[in-house]
């Protein structure tokens, strides 16, 4: 492993993926269309991918000359098909324009939505057929797909269950909690409504750790390019909320939770109920997730309130 190119890199996944590909000795080349302070420690490319051609996105890889392409973009909302789908389907394209010997291996991040609602009690594995019920995880979903098909591509897919730890977006529940508390003073209450809810939970720190591995290990077989990411726990959501007010030095009855029904478009996301079977990654890429959950939680939620 010598360099890699990471699209996204201004994103919580792509920061974590910049930061533990550094760590193991390979050259970055961060890829967003703005810079931020922490690709200051590596090549930055001021680039919207989901823009260019694929025989544009062939000469910037060329030019470059990595042997790992990380997509790690994410499109929410009207640019969801561009960045999710468009994007990807470029990409494969500027990949076949490369002789076969320049050819990165592409590690695609999809999720844990792409299968939509899971059985109460199970931990789904790859051979679930996926049902998704939002445009969101359709789109992921379609990506994922496109390129399991592209059997002429050394690629794999790491399909990541909902993801914790430092750096999260604010974009989620957790993130956007932890916010909340950072600014929050003892004394001070917050109201919830919280559904009777369990999600598999991994570190965004663990996931960067699997795509690392999965740029070394020998060529993915045509049916073993998904592989499932996750802790393979469902965690209780009203637990996950404790434990994080306890990370931001707050008394619990900070949190006045009240209790709620699974939202429809959460149910047909899958979030009732999340648990992924990591089996195949185990064995594909000798990996295992080392962030206990309290450890992640700590990470994302600790704030010093003595300044």
């Amino acid at each position: 492993m010598t360099r890699v190119m990471v699209l996204g890199a201004t994103g919580c996944m792509g920061r974590h993926m910049c930061d533990a590909f550094h760590a193991q000795g390979a050259d970055v080349v961060a890829v967003a269309r703005r810079p931020a302070p922490h690709t200051d420690a590596h090549r930055f490319l001021t680039l919207d991918a989901a823009a260019r051609t694929p025989e544009q996105l062939a000469e910037t890889l060329a030019q470059e000359d990595v042997d790992t392409l990380v997509n790690a973009t994410l499109g929410w909302g009207d640019d969801q098909h561009r960045v999710n789908v468009e994007l990807v389907h470029r990409l494969t394209a500027a990949l076949r324009l490369l002789p076969t010997a320049h050819r990165p291996r592409l590690i695609q991040l999809g999720t844990v939505h792409e299968y939509g609602p899971m059985a109460y009690g199970t931990a789904a594995d790859e051979q679930l057929e996926p049902a998704p019920l939002t445009d969101y995880a359709r789109t992921k979903l379609a990506a994922s797909h496109h390129v399991l098909a592209s059997d002429d591509l050394d690629s794999v897919v790491l399909r990541v269950a909902n993801t914790v730890g430092p750096h999260l977006t604010q974009d989620g529940f957790l993130g956007s909690l932890a916010a909340r508390l950072a600014r929050t003073t003892p004394g001070e209450q917050i109201e919830l409504t919280l559904a009777d809810a369990r999600r598999d939970y991994v570190d965004v720190r663990d996931v960067a750790d699997a795509a690392v591995r999965a740029s070394r290990a020998p060529a993915f077989p045509a049916d073993n390019r998904l592989l499932n990411i996750g802790s393979g726990i469902a965690s209780s959501i009203s637990d996950l909320v404790t434990a994080l007010v306890e990370a931001a030095g707050l008394p619990r009855e900070t949190i006045v939770l009240r209790p709620g029904e699974v939202r429809s478009q959460d149910a047909s996301a899958g979030a009732g109920w999340t648990c992924l079977n990591t089996t195949r990654a185990r064995s594909a890429l000798g990996w295992t997730p080392t962030h206990s959950l309290e450890e992640s939680l700590r990470a994302m939620g600790t704030v010093d309130r003595s300044v």
